[in-house]
């Protein structure tokens, strides 16, 4: 199991900044010994998951099975996808879900009217949690020591000139977002970029995921997005609780 553990930190350790690696960086990035890291790549490159080029090391296509795995076993993504793609038919905003897993969201549904964003956004994608509307309800779910310790773990940094790092800003923000039902996040991840995200919850009352919409403050403002949107966002919000499990 030791083994599992290492060979699937080495495959985390690859992202769009660091789509090729030598051993050496591998070492560096998971904290393992060279010569743990060269037996990692190269079981991985034996079984199909990495190849190697005689210098660095990349990950190939089939790596995507894993994440399949999960996509294919969860009912969530398909429960929310026509949600999303209503609310953005309606509003004519891009919307997405999220889960949070450490101190980041993963996508797991998009629906896209528009690119907002610099970096295009797809399932899968990961964004920092503390400076998003989606992370922000999801860590307000979270008992406060634990989302502070999330927070700390990613490590915040400043985005743009409007994001907020303070830890303790931060959790303001977070409390602000568990007693109102809604979280807005005004060009904290990129300027020009503005979101509104409202958690999902089970019928349980748990909360198990996060729902956005996003648009450009040239076209509206945050108060604006609140005013025009939220009463929307909260009936899907409903219409999904019982649904979800």
């Amino acid at each position: 199991m030791a083994a599992l553990e290492k060979g699937l930190a080495v495959i985390e350790c690859f992202d769009a900044a660091h789509e090729k690696l030598t051993i050496a960086d591998v070492a560096r990035a998971t904290e393992l010994s060279r010569a743990a890291a060269r037996r990692c790549l190269l079981t991985l490159t034996r079984i199909g998951y990495a190849e190697f080029d005689g210098k660095f090391f990349r990950l190939t296509p089939r790596v995507l099975r894993l994440g399949h795995a999960w996509l294919a076993s969860s009912a969530l993504p398909q429960l929310v996808q026509p949600f999303l793609e209503r609310l953005s038919e309606e509003t004519h905003e891009s919307s997405s879900a999220s889960l949070l897993d450490g101190h980041e969201i993963v996508y797991i549904a998009r629906s896209a009217q528009r690119r907002i964003m610099s970096v295009g956004l797809s399932v899968g994608s990961r964004l920092p949690a503390f400076c998003t509307s989606m992370g922000r309800v999801l860590l307000a779910a979270l008992p406060p020591d634990e989302a502070r310790e999330r927070i700390l773990s990613g490590r915040p940094r400043a985005l743009t000139s409007h994001t907020v790092t303070e830890p303790d800003r931060i959790m303001t923000a977070l409390a602000a977002a568990r007693e109102q039902g809604y979280s807005v996040v005004d060009q904290e991840l990129e300027l020009g970029l503005i979101s509104m995200a409202l958690p999902l919850a089970n019928a349980r009352g748990e909360t198990v995921a996060a729902f956005n919409i996003s648009g450009q403050v040239q076209r509206t403002s945050a108060e604006e997005m609140v005013a025009q949107f939220l009463p929307r966002m909260r009936s899907m919000q409903a219409m999904l609780r019982p649904l979800i499990k």
